[in-house]
């Protein structure tokens, strides 16, 4: 285990998904560059450039990008040099220029075009070289920061679990965090180095879980009894699940090691949002989120004076609440409690006419005006616009903690929680104080994230204030 390398899932999941980022500013540019070649070539307006003109172009940009994404330029492998990198980009570049300008010479027989294209191709060639310069030194800053290695743990102290382990030390771009093993009376101390943190049912709650960005189940595939137990068990976690399974070629081996830990890893458990859903989210949150925040500037304000003039002590309340993949995050909200009375781990959940609640928080809580701030979460990344709502570590349902109540609880946490969400617009929002209370939500949220979609949150959002509005029986 590597404590100094430890960083949780969501944090690193920003950079990995960076690659997608580089991709759209390279689109940008060689877009700006053929905008400005276009409406300089135009014998009039540039609305009015003809097809022929317009068409290469286009085709050129189109072709471009699709072939450095299909030849894996944009995943920066480690094993790559930078001036291989490099030259490809070039090489790819300057060949798409050459068939764009043999297109233009078929659709435009006025030379028109081929001018352009003669600009075209090396403004390209240089931009794309540059950036791609600057895109090598952030991700090999990044992987000497160990943003971009994944984290993994392994359950079973087998030989199998032994040649992952020698894999990773050999590529030094896996971190394995430790092992898990039922077996304890019978299995060493450590394997290879790397510690033995427990019996799988230490490992669903371990303090590393967060950190965790897939769990390697290494035991036999033939004990079929076995490989069912621990399943069931590891179920109940957020985080995706793989299991070694047998291969005999030593190069196919090594091979599958690049492909994050080797032997080849055969998905069993359900991942966590493919990339492309990951980042439309983001950006959905970021292009809602910001103008949101300009838009209630003023109500934040006056909040906070009306909470600070109402009772003693501070502004905000701070809470740790549940994130992604069960990180632990600091949640705020417009202080609704008398500051003596606060209670950060929700061991007694708010009730009707809750002696606690202050003349301001109760109208705060009706409205919901108290978790506005929590859009400076959404803003950092921790939270998102819609997702499940979080719930403060250690939350109980009478004297039970609530995540023991629903053996999906954790799933919950497969994606960000969010300002609003599916429950929340189905009436469940605020207290749970009974187990089949906490059953609903976790149910409409595990339904919320098998669903996501854009269509689905924009969906949600509408609904929120009509929700909130229409809400008598709620007590918040």
């Amino acid at each position: 285990m590597r404590p100094g390398q430890l960083r949780s899932v969501r944090a690193r999941q920003s950079r990995r998904l960076a690659s997608h980022a580089f991709r759209a500013v390279d689109v940008l540019l060689v877009l700006a560059v053929t905008v400005v070649l276009v409406v300089r070539a135009a014998p009039g307006s540039a609305l009015q450039a003809p097809i022929a003109l317009v068409a290469p172009f286009v085709l050129g940009l189109l072709v471009l990008n699709h072939v450095l994404t299909a030849i894996g330029v944009y995943r920066f492998d480690r094993s790559t040099s930078w001036y291989y990198h490099l030259a490809m980009v070039v090489g790819i570049t300057v060949f798409v220029g050459a068939c764009t300008a043999g297109v233009a010479d078929l659709l435009d027989s006025t030379g028109v075009a081929r001018e352009a294209i003669r600009w075209w191709a090396p403004i390209a060639v240089l931009g794309l070289a540059v950036l791609h310069l600057l895109w090598w030194a952030q991700v090999r800053h990044w992987r000497k920061r160990h943003w971009l290695t994944p984290n993994i743990v392994l359950v079973g102290a087998t030989a199998r679990a032994e040649h992952l382990i020698n894999e990773a030390l050999a590529r030094g771009d896996i971190n394995v965090l430790g092992v898990f093993d039922d077996r304890l009376e019978r299995s060493p101390m450590n394997v290879l180095g790397v510690p033995m943190l427990g019996n799988t049912d230490a490992l669903l709650t371990h303090r590393v879980m967060p950190h965790v960005d897939l769990i390697v189940v290494t035991v036999d595939p033939s004990a079929t009894a076995r490989v069912r137990e621990i399943m069931a068990k590891l179920s109940v976690l957020p985080n995706p699940i793989t299991m070694v399974v047998d291969q005999e070629d030593e190069t196919a081996r090594i091979a599958a090691v690049a492909h994050l830990a080797d032997a080849p890893l055969a998905p069993l458990g359900r991942a966590t949002d493919p990339d492309r859903k990951a980042i439309a989210k983001r950006v959905q949150d970021l292009t809602v989120a910001i103008p949101m925040l300009v838009a209630v500037l003023p109500v934040l304000v006056v909040t906070a004076i009306a909470v600070k003039i109402d009772s003693r002590g501070p502004i905000l309340f701070r809470q740790k609440r549940h994130g992604f993949h069960n990180e632990a995050i600091m949640v705020m909200k417009f202080r609704s409690m008398r500051h003596a009375a606060a209670d950060a781990k929700a061991e007694r959940q708010v009730t009707a006419n809750d002696d606690r609640v202050t003349r301001v928080g109760r109208f705060l809580r009706k409205t919901s005006l108290d978790e506005l701030p929590q859009l400076f979460n959404v803003l950092h990344g921790e939270m998102s616009l819609v997702g499940p709502r979080p719930h403060a570590i250690g939350m109980k349902t009478g004297d039970t903690e609530s995540s023991q109540l629903v053996a999906d609880y954790a799933h919950r946490h497969r994606i960000k929680p969010g300002l609003t969400g599916w429950a929340a617009v189905h009436g469940s929002r605020g207290p749970l104080h009974l187990p089949a209370d906490v059953k609903r939500r976790v149910a409409l949220d595990v339904e919320y994230i098998e669903r996501q979609s854009l269509g689905l949150d924009l969906k949600i959002m509408f609904l929120t204030l009509p929700a909130l509005l229409g809400d008598r029986s709620s007590i918040r």
